[in-house]
């Protein structure tokens, strides 16, 4: 996106990879994420800033507000979204994982979760529990009173506790079991591939209605999604490879079929073994891949 020349010192540069982050969380898009950044620009850039104190608070506002007009005009355009529809995966540095709370609110595990969320429960939600924005300033952001934000940052909270991913994993051994995965199915290994899977895992594939072979509903249990999974790579035409990478704050999976960019699979890992899968297959979906997307709280 832009970085305005000349303009190095403006509070919308310095805060940009903040800006971009609360956007991309309250939206599941960095393509999205950046339109709201390039509206909220021109809204800066337009704005009489003479009263402005805090200007990164002010900023997290407009982005917030901007974000909030998304949402809720591509509600449709999800209700008709063909399969499961996922977050737009995001290639991260290792470092990202060292911020805890930031690495797990990015996870796609996570952004699945905020997507049974509400606009404004999932904006106050975001806005308290990962960026530690007061109640009053939330509430001048969402257009609802600060005792009305309250009420909400509680209901959103429980709701998120209640469907979030509870495991505690080190990093060690999340990256252990990604390359147990990826060295399964590159060589095919049927075994190797169910001692990997937990027995009830879940599989969740977005390919958008645009791919061939992805799923359209989730696929539960470690046999039938080992079977499905090295059944269709075995029909592929050319050269099928699956690498680890950083996504979204967690060791995933990149996945290429001739040395072409094809997927990212982004996984939770419980007791050593997976107990869920999600997959990007959809292309609109895959842009962010190539580069490191900096975030920040």
């Amino acid at each position: 996106m832009m970085s305005p020349a000349g303009l190095e010192g403006d509070p919308f540069v310095t805060h940009r990879n903040l800006l971009f982050t609360v956007a991309y969380e309250l939206l599941g898009s960095a393509a999205d994420a950046e339109d709201v950044l390039q509206e909220s620009w021109l809204r800066w850039a337009a704005d009489d800033r003479t009263d402005v104190r805090d200007p990164r608070a002010y900023l997290v506002r407009i982005v917030t507000r901007q974000a909030l007009n998304h949402l809720r005009s591509q509600a449709r355009r999800r209700e008709q979204y063909v399969g499961e529809w996922l977050p737009e995966p995001l290639l991260t540095s290792p470092d990202v994982a060292d911020d805890v709370e930031l690495a797990e609110s990015v996870s796609i595990a996570m952004l699945t979760v905020l997507e049974t969320l509400g606009p404004a429960e999932r904006a106050v939600f975001v806005l308290r529990e990962v960026f530690d924005v007061p109640y009053d300033e939330i509430a001048e952001a969402v257009g609802k009173t600060p005792a009305a934000v309250r009420q909400i940052a509680h209901r959103a909270k429980e709701h998120v506790a209640a469907r979030r991913p509870r495991v505690s994993v080190d990093r060690a051994e999340q990256e252990a079991v990604v390359a147990k995965f990826v060295a399964a199915v590159n060589s095919g290994d049927m075994q190797g591939l169910m001692d990997v899977l937990a027995p009830d895992v879940v599989s969740v594939a977005d390919g958008g209605g645009l791919v061939k072979g992805a799923a359209r509903r989730p696929i539960e249990g470690a046999e039938k999604m080992a079977r499905y999974l090295l059944g269709g790579l075995a029909k592929l035409d050319r050269p099928f490879l699956a690498q680890p990478a950083w996504i979204n704050g967690q060791p995933a999976v990149r996945a290429e079929v001739g040395g072409e960019l094809v997927g990212a699979v982004s996984v939770v890992i419980e007791g050593g073994r997976i107990t869920r899968i999600f997959s990007v297959a959809n292309p609109n979906k895959l842009g962010w891949l190539d580069e490191e997307a900096a975030l920040a709280r």
